[in-house]
């Protein structure tokens, strides 16, 4: 694949793909949709605070090499180049905004033609520049689950991207109308089921592992056991040694923990020492691999029949949510996954979403519906009261149901938004002393910032 190389002429096809959404397959087609997204991905990053999203953006795109002919591009979602004798296979391909200038840093590196581009799953940040690298002839293979993740993704598009928007702020207003921005569209030619997927090409061994988990019921891995890399997308998810994302809280189906526990036994059996996962650096040391892939296993068996035998001995989920933590020799860090989160995660997969605690859950009535009664029966200033003395005894979360009720009727009600945006501060600040978990974090702050916007507009009107 040739560099692409920004010229003046696929700079004014840019500026025609911006309009038009770029059709063909040209080359000077496919320079111009790179082109695009390049202009588009930098103004993107442009908009991206230094502290929301774990700090994804502030990688560089710069090739490492993993091992002998095998190469990867590094970015927000990275992109694997593994190179034979009969062309070159890809494992994720980024983001789409940063697919232009990964390409144009991995592509020297390919030696043939793309044969193979191996899908991890299907959220963007893996499968954005497939359109970009898919030649002639390429074989796209994915889960057998990959379809319909993407299908419910795309189907739910508009409803998930305002809740993206939340804790990625820099997300555009609205969903992008031009086609090669848009999520979606990617047909794999091979699926791979639970038996797992082998293919050899120019003496190289590929095994496309079925490894669901962290990340969806569609995720891969891939095993060179010649050298003894593990690529594994998003199956660990983002950070190593972390407690997975059993539960998201931006949205998405829950992740099955047993069937997680599962691709966990069969990764530490290959007893990798080399990890190549698709978000920041690589790992090195069997030691070191199994290790974590052992802790990470025991977390979630751990986690799992905690909240078993809570619920057998009739505990709530919100007890158990209390309860429930990692022993120290199990510790791992929850900047992705959040143990609490996982309690809840589990115990609903298990016993769907009725508690049995109150049968208002069964009807469409919620109890804010009551909130603006319950204020005028109590009156506001009582109201604040309590939140005031809660949130001085170190209890925001209590002083945040007070502030609700008040809220719901009197949304303007400037004293319960200043208690509230201390309320939202001090959770932030326990996030970050704690687990720095960064959904909560970037959820917290989102939250600060829309109440300083309103009272600030209360000022000024």
């Amino acid at each position: 694949m040739e560099q692409v190389k920004p010229t003046f002429i696929t700079a004014l096809f840019a500026a025609a793909c911006l309009l038009s959404g770029c059709s063909g397959d040209s080359d000077i087609a496919r320079k111009a949709k790179l082109k695009a997204v390049e202009v588009i991905g930098e103004a993107a990053q442009e908009r991206m605070p230094d502290d929301v999203a774990g700090g994804f953006h502030k990688i560089p795109i710069e090739v490492v090499e993993l091992g002998k002919d095998v190469y990867q591009v590094m970015g927000i979602g990275n992109t694997h180049l593994i190179n034979t004798s009969a062309g070159s296979v890809l494992f994720d391909t980024g983001l789409v905004i940063q697919a232009a200038e990964q390409i144009e840093k991995l592509s020297p590196y390919a030696s043939g033609p793309i044969s193979h581009i191996i899908v991890s799953h299907s959220h963007a940040d893996h499968i954005g520049g497939v359109q970009f690298w898919q030649q002639e002839g390429t074989e796209i293979v994915a889960h057998r689950q990959f379809a319909e993740e993407q299908r419910y993704l795309m189907e739910l598009e508009p409803y998930l991207h305002q809740r993206n928007r939340t804790v990625f702020p820099w997300l555009p207003e609205k969903l992008p109308n031009i086609p090669m921005l848009k999520y979606g569209g990617i047909e794999p030619t091979i699926t791979v089921d639970y038996k797992d997927y082998q293919f050899e090409q120019g003496g190289v061994a590929f095994h496309v592992l079925s490894t669901p988990g962290a990340e969806g019921a569609d995720n891969l891995s891939l095993w060179l056991p010649e050298q003894k890399i593990l690529f594994t997308g998003d199956t660990l998810g983002p950070n190593f040694p972390q407690f997975p994302n059993v539960f998201t809280m931006r949205g998405e189906k829950v992740r099955k923990p047993i069937e997680y526990i599962a691709t966990l036994n069969k990764l530490i059996a290959l007893e990798p020492e080399i990890l190549a996962m698709s978000h920041h650096e690589h790992i090195i040391g069997k030691d070191a691999i199994v290790g974590g892939l052992t802790r990470i296993r025991d977390a979630v068996q751990y986690v799992h029949d905690a909240v078993v035998d809570g619920m057998n001995a009739g505990k709530t989920v919100h007890q158990l949510m209390a309860e429930v933590a990692l022993p120290e020799h199990l510790e791992l860090t929850q900047v992705h996954g959040k143990v609490s989160w996982a309690v809840r995660s589990i115990w609903e997969y298990y016993a769907t979403w009725f508690h049995f605690d109150t049968p208002t859950d069964l009807y469409p009535v919620p109890v804010q519906d009551v909130y603006a009664e319950l204020a005028e029966l109590a009156g506001s200033s009582a109201l604040l009261g309590k939140a005031g003395e809660a949130l001085d005894n170190g209890q925001p979360v209590r002083a945040l149901h007070f502030l609700e009720i008040v809220l719901e009727a009197e949304p303007d009600n400037s004293g319960a938004l200043l208690q509230q945006t201390r309320a939202y501060e001090t959770l932030l600040e326990r996030a970050q002393a704690t687990h720095g978990n960064n959904y909560e974090k970037d959820y917290m702050r989102a939250l600060i910032q829309a109440n300083q916007a309103k009272m600030a507009a209360q000022k000024g009107a």
